[in-house]
């Protein structure tokens, strides 16, 4: 038989069901926050290091690997994002048993999956970074990352799956460390291997290949102390069609939301190389590498609510679901705001940070102009995302995943650009952002209408 949780984990999970609300979200999201800030060190690190130490071309193979990189994390997230939400909703109906068959079922599941993809990508690599808009000249660049970084793609994805795990278990500060190690070994590397070692690009992979294997360890042992929520223990590994069932239908989502991100990145590469040149893909690069800044905050907030939201969700707590995901829609909502106001005035000190040419800073400067115009709407969209994540509506979040970045920006990337040449490519993106949004209000005022009637047949029942 399974022990009682000590006193302390239960205090964990109390306060999700009792705390103060505004406290809790600052608690729990704050430790995200920071670690999605550290999360991005990785990437925005290997970006600035390898646009001053390689070269433009070098950031454009860079740019070309994202759809690549987008791709390993969107498997990765189906397990490590489903997994998690799982976890919460189960904890909030006391379950804790099946929390724990969710624990070990994901493990597996993330080798075997990770297994299949990495030997599709090692064998046909050439291939997919062509098809993914790689020119002579960036696909060597592009090439050397990869060789090196695909080994890691599976520390990857247990260090972040389980980091999340960890979160939703109760242990926020404790996720956030996770991070703080991986990033900080990075960022000290990073330069030793690129400028010291003359490695290019290959050392700017080796670097995080390093980190994330320092990151997973410390949090897969956590998962092996006895005083940890949930932990590794025997029987759990089997797997189970209802938990696998429960873990893919929620973690769809985010999944296809990385997998959008890869589609999205190919058509965007293609589109940039026609009506621009390497330049363009390039700005792509350090224009993503911005905006998914400021969406990683706002993720990290989506992530300090998803277990408040879980747990109330699952505990039939309906006036603080509510309550948490407004004050997570404000915050969210003022900071791609702030991020919008600093991308469209700051655009060419942006670019600087990452290169000293001077075609690049203007075709740079020129993308944020245009596609930044209406990123402020962004935070609402993504939190309402998360939302129905969170409470267990697989089918809305997976419509809204794809509304921002497939039912309208791929058409628009299509058609604007045939008009508008390179400006149409930018200003897609603020128009789909419009779209999107309009879209996701309509539905979160829907889906809280029919929060407020089991509020109504709760109460009903209780009195």
């Amino acid at each position: 038989m399974e022990k009682a949780p000590r006193q302390p984990q239960q205090d964990n999970l109390r306060r999700l069901e009792t705390g103060s609300l505004g406290r809790l979200l600052w608690t729990y999201s704050i430790p995200a926050v920071v670690g999605m800030l550290v999360m991005s060190l990785y990437n925005v690190v290997d970006r600035i290091f390898i646009g001053q130490g390689v070269g433009t071309e070098a950031i454009a193979g860079l740019a070309i690997t994202f759809p690549v990189m987008n791709l390993s994390a969107a498997l990765g997230v189906l397990i490590g994002a489903g997994a998690s939400a799982r976890v919460s909703i189960m904890l909030g109906a006391k379950d804790t048993h099946g929390a724990q068959l969710v624990l070990g079922n994901s493990l597996v599941l993330i080798i075997l999956n990770a297994t299949i993809y990495l030997t599709i990508f090692g064998i046909f690599l050439d291939d997919i970074l062509r098809s993914f808009g790689a020119s002579a000249a960036s696909l060597p660049y592009a090439r050397d990352f990869m060789q090196i970084i695909l080994p890691g793609m599976l520390v990857m994805n247990i260090s972040f799956s389980f980091n999340n795990i960890m979160r939703a278990s109760g242990y926020p500060m404790k996720a956030m460390l996770t991070m703080f190690i991986g990033a900080g070994i990075n960022v000290v590397l990073d330069p030793l291997f690129i400028f010291v070692f003359g490695w290019g690009m290959r050392g700017a992979a080796i670097a995080t290949d390093i980190a994330m294997t320092c990151s997973m360890i410390f949090v897969m042992a956590h998962f092996l102390r006895s005083d940890s929520t949930l932990r590794f223990t025997r029987g759990i590994f089997a797997l189970r069609r209802r938990i696998i069932i429960g873990i893919i239908s929620i973690g769809a989502a985010p999944s296809l939301v990385n997998l959008a991100g890869s589609a999205i990145n190919v058509i965007i590469n293609k589109a940039l190389y026609l009506h621009g040149s390497d330049n363009a893909v390039a700005a792509a690069g350090i224009f993503t590498t911005y905006t998914s800044l400021l969406v990683m905050i706002v993720v990290g907030i989506c992530q300090g609510m998803q277990p408040i939201i879980g747990y109330n969700y699952g505990a039939g707590l309906y006036s603080r679901l509510r309550h948490v995901f407004w004050l997570a829609v404000g915050w969210g909502t003022a900071i791609c705001t702030a991020g919008c106001a600093v991308g469209l005035t700051l655009a060419p000190y942006i670019a600087r940070a990452f290169t000293t040419d001077t075609t690049l800073i203007a075709v740079t400067s020129r993308a944020f102009s245009l596609a930044m115009l209406a990123f402020w709407v962004v935070g609402f969209q993504v939190v309402a995302t998360t939302f129905f994540q969170s409470i267990g509506k697989a089918g809305k979040s997976i419509f809204l995943s794809l509304t921002r970045q497939v039912i309208f920006l791929i058409p628009l990337l299509l058609t604007l650009p045939r008009h508008m040449g390179l400006d149409g490519v930018w200003l897609s993106f603020p128009v789909s952002d419009l779209l999107a949004t309009i879209v996701t209000a309509a539905m979160i005022l829907w889906q809280f209408r029919q929060i407020t009637a089991l509020e109504r047949l709760h109460c009903a029942h209780t009195t």
